[in-house]
């Protein structure tokens, strides 16, 4: 049984809900479960914030921590997850934040740098990853595989 469906058959039978905000992604992670017959018993919502505007106007994200942190930080990965909790009011929870490149990326912040934030129930997980290839599609298809990998371990 491949990842995606192991995760969703672990919530169906657990009971719980589950939303996804994701950014660098663009939606990918969010794909891959809603590519599993019956996910929509588990899955309530996918959120695609892409922008910084989006993150603060849907996600809620102040914009004091965009503007301190930047987008790719800790603290927008968490803010991201746990403002994802209260307006899913799901149990698991997933926020991903980062950069795909192949530009984009600094010293402090290179290309590859993605966090990944899974909340369940109160219990909430920052994981910082740094993909070191500089293909776009590579860093994405990582993360989403991160993120199912986290997930299948957290929820268990």
């Amino acid at each position: 049984m491949n990842l995606n469906k192991k995760i969703v058959s672990l919530l169906k039978r657990k009971k719980f809900k589950f939303a996804i905000a994701e950014s660098c992604t663009g939606g990918m992670l969010s794909s891959a479960i809603t590519s599993v017959s019956g996910s929509s018993k588990v899955f309530t919502m996918g959120l695609v914030t892409y922008s910084n505007q989006a993150k603060t106007s849907i996600l809620k994200i102040p914009n004091q921590i965009i503007k301190k942190n930047g987008a790719v930080s800790v603290q927008c990965c968490l803010a991201m997850v746990n403002n994802l909790s209260k307006i899913s009011k799901a149990k698991v929870c997933i926020s991903i934040t980062g950069i795909a490149g192949p530009k984009g990326g600094s010293k402090q912040k290179p290309v590859g740098l993605v966090y990944i934030g899974v909340k369940i129930g109160k219990k909430v997980i920052i994981n910082k990853c740094n993909f070191k290839n500089n293909s776009r599609t590579f860093i994405q298809k990582q993360t989403v595989k991160k993120a199912l990998n986290l997930l299948a371990n957290l929820i268990r």
